[in-house]
């Protein structure tokens, strides 16, 4: 299998866990089948592929069982809780994904990777966190949470007061070697689930966890460029990348080069908390040596896949 193309598939927010709904397994089982009607189809082409995923809402249940709990069992840090997830989220994928397969006389195997993402000791979001997470509290609780926790809060504008955190820029996955000669070999492996586990280097060579999470949107290309793939396929909540977004002048993009998705990005287009992690992930993969990059809605993965829908960002 050596001859066909390696892409990574970035699974959305979106994808496992829906706006409106509980949430619960069951819900996300369902949604993982749904969301993998696009990966089948590179699948039966013949793609190497690994595959990464969102945890947004994961994360921000999985802290309040945390909270809830603290005063029965040790709480467990932020980065043991990606970790966790990537374990339990890369479970329901892997699983579903491994269903489709047979189903379709696929012989093809699937591996669930922990997956560590190396972080600069000293990026700036370490010492100016303003990634939020968890539930929304009341302003009466703040002090005792700054005072007996340590936790930054900030009020975030429509929700309430919520912790942040670091979201340190990802430089390099720690196991890119080995998920690089499974990709080869065939297997396809789903890893750096929610961005990867955040870690620093030692001045001894060893790893330090950090209490931080990485966006899942530039990990993917990251993860993308240290396996040397060809594609990577970001899925989100829209069909298409769009210019003057949500105004009367709104324009919908059937393709970028690279230079116009940097000159797009210069313009303020994409702003950070919605387009502009993806046209920076788009950016840095395509810089990097990448051929293409996709970004289209979950559920038309099929058809961005045949360039009927979608933003195709090209070298």
């Amino acid at each position: 299998m050596s001859e066909e193309k390696i892409a990574v598939v970035a699974l959305g927010g979106n994808a496992i866990s829906r706006e409106f709904e509980e949430g619960n397994i069951f819900e996300q089982f369902a949604n993982t089948r749904r969301c993998l009607l696009g990966v089948l189809q590179l699948i039966q082409q013949g793609y190497k592929l690994a595959i990464t995923h969102g945890n947004g809402p994961q994360v921000g249940n999985y802290l309040i069982r945390v909270e809830e709990s603290r005063h029965r069992v040790p709480p467990i840090p932020l980065g043991v809780i990606v970790a966790d997830l990537e374990g339990g989220m890369g479970y329901m994928i892997a699983q579903s994904l491994q269903n489709k397969l047979i189903r379709n006389n696929i012989d093809r195997s699937v591996a669930t990777m922990v997956t560590q993402v190396i972080v600069d000791r000293n990026d700036p979001s370490i010492s100016n966190p303003t990634k939020f997470v968890g539930p929304v509290y009341q302003e009466h609780q703040l002090e005792h949470l700054k005072m007996d926790r340590g936790w930054i809060i900030k009020h975030d504008i429509g929700r309430g007061y919520r912790r942040v955190v670091p979201s340190p820029i990802p430089l390099q996955i720690v196991e890119h070697r080995v998920i690089s000669r499974l990709v080869n070999d065939g297997t396809i492996v789903i890893a750096a689930g929610g961005g990867g586990t955040p870690v620093y280097v030692q001045d001894d060579g060893t790893f330090e966890g950090v209490d931080a999470v990485v966006d899942k949107d530039r990990a993917a290309a990251i993860l993308a460029r240290d396996i040397n793939a060809h594609e990577l396929f970001i899925l989100t909540a829209v069909d298409k990348v769009a210019l003057f977004y949500k105004t009367p002048q709104q324009v919908d993009l059937d393709e970028m080069t690279l230079d116009q998705a940097r000159k797009y990005m210069a313009a303020g287009h994409f702003p950070a908390g919605n387009m502009g992690p993806k046209i920076e992930a788009a950016i840095q993969f395509l810089e990097h040596g990448g051929d293409l990059v996709v970004i289209s809605s979950v559920e038309n993965m099929p058809d961005a896949i045949r360039g009927k829908t979608g933003t195709r960002i090209r070298r």
